[in-house]
């Protein structure tokens, strides 16, 4: 379909389409819902509802890029938006996103540089690709628009905008972590980074940590100047957290411009999470886990990706401890480590995979019963309907990543827990730590305080847990994902106060 004359006003830029496609018995692409509404792109896509004239770039994979253009479609139902696709190349879509963005960038986003290898990357294709985006950015918006950047991928898309359309507003959303600037300097390319995101109006963060850390690699490796430090938000609550900061940067002013700084945590859904636990197929979900659990038994979840950021691994060998340790939990309590495989065919991901596999199989071979398994290991991507099913039931949700920028599957637990029971152990290296007052905060480095935090959590009193819980709750339903769009769309066209 090709371009409508009409020029739009709210732009999106992100990787990943705001459906998935499909097709009809006539072979005419349909979009379909996507199947696990988690996630950011639900929410995006709902900006468009009280949007007129938005467009969502995202891109696509083609087998030649030569003999494709950019496709647009004009989406009317549940509401009327543009989207436009850019093309990419089998070679495009591997060297931009699989190296240069999980290979390089991921682990040192995520304070891993002894995984950084920068020796496959293309830079120039990263810089085109960054490019297209921005080129239909610029082609799609009328004067004045909104246009707002999500994540890494796109680091360079805002210095393309800016020089081809300076009469945008432009905001940039960083999901992961952002690392110190010790570590974020090994990136070969980190004055263009920077001074890419110098050319937003708005940059903005998780957590006032990770908005910090920014603000001192613009001033070191650029020299863009500080505002005066505020104080946090009164939503940044936690004390003790690795993460913790008491003081966040409003504003950076560097050539002439002068760039919001904001930090604040994508939220979740509550209301959907609570209409979706009364459903038939919740229910039946939740009755199949209490009949596969047994009565008596204590279930613990842990929901995550496989990662070697995500400590799965360090989980496993907390539990093999326990059970080494208190053999009156034997056939008392039971592991579910949901764990999705990557489908990338990355081989650092394939041996993380293969090392939790080894990991599951050796702790049940040494302790399983007759009648009990201690862990169970799914590396499928469970539905998110089943997923709350196992929220509702578990007794400890159990959440150690090494690193992590939010984290949404802690605040969906508590988000899920109907009677405020249940108890959370969470790593205070995920950027939730410093928003759930109420968690077992966690060290996954560290041998003693794992054990230390699933013996608490295995043995707290329920009025202990109601306590921890309806702070948690609390926390989770007065900081939703729509206020979180909403304050950043806020705060982008709001009057700087100094």
């Amino acid at each position: 379909m090709k371009r409508s004359s009409k020029k739009n006003k709210f732009i999106i830029l992100y990787h990943r389409p705001p459906f998935d496609e499909g097709k009809d018995d006539s072979g005419n692409i349909i979009w379909l819902d996507q199947k696990s509404p988690n996630g950011i792109i639900p929410t995006l896509r709902n900006l468009f509802k009280t949007r007129e004239d938005s467009t969502w770039i995202a891109w696509r994979q083609v087998n030649d890029v030569q003999k494709e253009q950019n496709e647009y479609f004009n989406i009317e139902d549940p509401f009327p938006f543009s989207l436009v696709r850019i093309p990419l190349s089998k070679q495009e879509v591997n060297s931009f996103y699989h190296i240069t963005s999980k290979e390089c960038f991921w682990p040192i986003l995520h304070t891993f540089p002894t995984y950084f290898d920068v020796n496959n990357a293309d830079w120039n294709i990263f810089e085109n690709v960054n490019k297209r985006f921005a080129e239909a950015a610029c082609q799609d918006a009328a004067e004045g628009a909104i246009v707002w950047v999500h994540d890494y991928n796109l680091w360079l898309a805002p210095s393309f905008i800016r020089n081809k359309r300076p009469d945008l507003k432009i905001a940039f959303f960083h999901h992961t972590p952002f690392p110190g600037n010790d570590v974020f300097a090994i990136l070969p390319w980190r004055r263009q980074i920077i001074e890419s995101l110098l050319c937003c109006d708005l940059v903005g963060f998780h957590i006032p940590r990770y908005c910090e850390n920014f603000a001192r690699a613009a001033n070191c490796l650029v020299g863009a100047q500080r505002g005066p430090k505020n104080n946090v938000d009164r939503k940044f609550i936690a004390v003790g957290s690795a993460l913790t900061e008491p003081t966040d940067t409003p504003w950076l002013s560097h050539a002439g411009r002068k760039v919001k700084l904001i930090s604040s945590p994508v939220g979740t859904s509550p209301d959907l999470i609570n209409q979706i636990k009364s459903s038939h197929e919740v229910g039946e979900y939740a009755r199949k886990i209490r009949e596969g659990t047994k009565k008596g038994r204590k279930l613990i979840v842990s929901a995550s990706r496989v990662d070697y950021t995500k400590g799965n691994e360090e989980l496993l060998l907390s539990f093999e401890r326990l059970l080494e340790r208190r053999k009156d939990l034997h056939g008392k309590v039971v592991l579910m480590l949901a764990c999705v495989a990557a489908a990338t065919g990355m081989k650092i991901y394939e041996n993380t995979q293969s090392s939790i596999e080894e990991m599951a199989g050796r702790i049940n071979g040494r302790f399983s019963l007759i009648d009990w398994v201690p862990i169970r290991l799914s590396t499928r991507r469970i539905p998110y309907n089943e997923m709350i099913a196992w929220f509702t039931e578990a007794d400890i949700c159990w959440i150690t990543p090494l690193r992590d920028g939010l984290n949404l599957v802690a605040k969906e637990y508590a988000a899920a827990r109907s009677n405020s029971d249940g108890v959370l152990v969470l790593s205070e290296f995920t950027g939730a730590s410093v928003l759930l007052n109420g968690a077992i905060l966690t060290n996954p480095y560290s041998h003693r305080r794992m054990d230390e935090a699933i013996e608490e959590a295995i043995s707290m009193n329920e009025t202990e847990q109601r306590k921890r819980m309806e702070s948690m709750k609390k926390a989770v339903e007065s900081y939703t994902v729509k206020e979180w769009a909403e304050e950043q769309m806020n705060k982008l066209v709001s009057e700087y106060c100094e």
